[in-house]
């Protein structure tokens, strides 16, 4: 006897969800929760922390949102594999632009999910990607098949300026871009304050931007802070 195909005695697929909004945990919880299929084994609203405890309880899938204080998901993506290297990871997030998608199936998602997307296509793409399967949601593969064709212009202008940075940049330039000072940025990243100093330096000069305003500015416009 099976559900939607899955044997009844097979081991739930463990998923821990890692979002900074505490009600949108609680929702995805209540949700897996009421499905023999899945087990919620942890959660976390800080992408750092949940790396060890990632690790530490070795999850089948992470579920991961992008926007979120201090580390984006799409950076926590090789925290993540360093930590559990046989974990599968799902995006699930509201940003559905093709330039999100790229960098998270680059960074080394096994899914991508939009959360405008019904309740019942998160647990389709946790199987999908428990199976081995890539899993994009309907709303963001039909960006990605809007992109221009091969051979069409697709100049500076379409691709964003964070696509340029490493991950240690970025994690610098959203500390920046919450106003943090050199010294701030240089303890909660566990650098000294010259290194801090000259990341500082290198992205004012790569992103054209010149003060703390104009890099929050840029970081809402990426997605990478709220509005």
């Amino acid at each position: 006897m099976s559900i939607l195909g899955t044997p009844v005695n097979a081991s739930p697929i463990r998923v821990y969800l890692v979002d900074d909004q505490m009600m949108i945990r609680a929702g995805f919880k209540s949700l897996l929760g009421r499905d023999p299929r899945f087990a919620v084994v942890g959660d976390s609203g800080d992408p750092r922390s949940a790396v060890a405890r990632i690790g530490e309880l070795r999850p089948d899938i992470v579920v991961l949102d992008i926007t979120m204080p201090g580390l984006s998901g799409i950076d926590a993506i090789p925290l993540i594999r360093e930590a559990h290297p046989r974990v599968k990871v799902v995006m699930l997030t509201h940003h559905e632009g093709e330039s999100f998608v790229d960098q998270a199936l680059k960074a080394g998602a096994d899914g991508y999910l939009s959360k405008d997307s019904d309740p019942a296509e998160l647990t389709l793409a946790l199987e999908s990607v428990s199976k081995g399967q890539a899993y994009l949601s309907p709303k963001v593969a039909g960006a990605l098949l809007r992109r221009p064709s091969r051979g069409e212009p697709s100049g500076p202008a379409t691709r964003s300026r964070i696509e340029m940075l490493t991950p240690r940049e970025r994690e610098v330039f959203q500390l920046l871009a919450l106003g943090k000072a050199n010294k701030e940025v240089a303890k909660q990243l566990g650098m000294t304050v010259s290194t801090a100093k000259k990341h500082r330096e290198n992205l004012q000069r790569k992103l054209d931007c010149h003060s703390p305003a104009e890099l929050a500015i840029l970081a809402i416009k990426e997605g990478l802070l709220g509005a």
